[in-house]
């Protein structure tokens, strides 16, 4: 099923999971990563979240087809949903893989990763919960390493993903055949 939270103004539940794990693949896409994060952790809930309904109608077919009973796929805005859609402390790990990095300097301004949006992260993420991202666009990467160095809520965590460093998404495949650097960084929930 396909939860709808776009023009909502209520927080969703999210489902039990027998581990009491749960982890967002925001922005999920196509959800080749979604997939096989939920194929790996059975005992984990895992949400995917993107605003493409056709992507998220395709996913949730292969979600069915595999039997993947762990699976909530969510249309959303990643900015409303980490603002007021998911409930407060409550995700262990998000992955936020290969955002569009708008490279342009006019088009900056639509960058996700910004301050705003990790501030709204921290209202999600639980007190040592993991935000692993990866880009292949070098400056965009830069940015987040100087916004985040300055917030005191989040600490580096090198190897907080090294778990699912051989899952990639559909855009990581992309570049890394173009011969692209894909680079990947965690950071931890402190307080």
């Amino acid at each position: 099923m396909i939860n709808i939270l776009t023009n909502t103004y209520h927080t969703y539940q999210i489902p039990e999971s027998p581990s009491g794990i749960v982890e967002l693949d925001m922005g999920c896409g196509k959800g080749r990563f979604t997939l096989a994060l939920a194929e790996r952790y059975r005992d984990r809930c895992i949400l995917g979240n993107d605003l493409m309904l056709g992507r998220l109608r395709r996913l949730q077919k292969k979600v069915v087809s595999r039997k993947l009973d762990n699976v909530e796929l969510l249309r959303a805005s990643s900015l409303e949903l980490a603002a007021f859609q998911l409930p407060i402390r409550s995700i262990d790990r998000i992955h936020l893989l290969c955002p569009d990095p708008w490279p342009k300097d006019k088009h900056e301004i639509k960058r996700l990763v910004c301050s705003d949006f990790l501030s709204r992260l921290r209202r999600i993420l639980k007190v040592g919960g993991i935000l692993h991202m990866a880009t292949d666009h070098a400056p965009y990467f830069e940015s987040w390493l100087r916004l985040i160095g300055k917030m005191s809520w989040f600490e580096c965590a090198d190897g907080a993903s090294d778990d699912v460093a051989d899952i990639q998404t559909d855009f990581e495949q992309l570049w890394l055949s173009e011969g692209k650097v894909v680079q990947h960084v965690n950071f931890r929930m402190k307080e």
